[in-house]
């Protein structure tokens, strides 16, 4: 599978400063054009936006996934395996707290999947993930 196209995402932040330190320093993002009200940046070759607001949200609803509850509102990359171990190492030197830590989900299983949770300053979560297959990201679930 190759990448055609870099993504967009816009998402709310309650505070930019707080969301420019996270997402620059902590996940190693660039920053693009910014004004008073959003910051652009580059993850991992993809353009994310985030956008000021002042009002405040509910508590996200989770799902069970893999026996963990998985945030339905949530976003994030496909990395490569070691890219992957990378990010999940500079998360835990920067001391993030993981909403769901670093494992490996549906292991022996069709869709076999590095993958963690955490979430930036304003309660967004984030996932990151990695297969070693790429044909496994779209690969459908196997009948029992």
């Amino acid at each position: 599978m190759t990448m055609l196209r870099p993504f967009h995402v816009a998402f709310p932040v309650y505070d930019l400063a707080s969301t420019r330190h996270f997402y620059e320093t902590v996940l190693g993002c660039t920053v693009g054009r910014t004004s008073p009200t959003w910051i652009d940046f580059n993850l991992f070759g993809h353009q994310i936006t985030a956008h000021l607001v002042t009002e405040l949200r509910s508590t996200v609803p989770t799902n069970a996934v893999d026996g963990r509850g998985v945030p339905v509102s949530h976003w994030g990359v496909i990395l490569t395996p070691a890219e992957w171990h990378t990010l999940a190492d500079r998360l835990r030197q920067a001391q993030v707290k993981f909403l769901i830590e670093p494992y490996q989900r549906f292991v022996g299983q069709v869709g076999e999947q590095s993958t963690l949770f955490i979430v930036d300053p304003s309660g967004n979560a984030l996932e990151f993930k990695a297969f070693d297959h790429d044909e496994s990201i779209f690969a459908p679930a196997q009948e029992r």
